[in-house]
This record gives C-alpha cells, structure tokens and sequence, in this order.
C-alpha cells in the first residue's frame, strides 16, 4: 500500500511540474515519429481500408 501511495504522489508531483500541466499523449496518431514511418492507428486504417473497399 506504501509503494502505491509513492507512486501516485511522485506522479501528482510530475504532473505539476509539467508544462500546462498534462503528460504527452501516447497515443500512434499523436506520435510524430510514427506519422514519419507512415504508422498509423489500427482504427484508421481500417477506416481507409472500407472507404476503399479492401476490408475485408
């Protein structure tokens, strides 16, 4: 139980420390790098995928 109470309050910590006060999105879409490779979200390729009529 002592362990979780460090933790979440080292993380309260960080979150007030962070710039506009919010940690970075880890989702693919959002990732820059990702986008880089040409890496998308499974949702969204599936959604090309219909609008192109390749879903199967």
């Amino acid at each position: 139980m002592l362990i979780i109470a460090i933790a979440i309050a080292l993380l309260c910590v960080k979150l007030l420390f962070r710039k506009n006060g919010e940690f970075t999105s880890m989702h693919i879409h959002d990732s820059q790098a990702m986008k880089d490779r040409g890496i998308d979200c499974v949702m969204e390729q599936d959604q090309k995928a219909q609008k192109e009529g390749r879903a199967t």
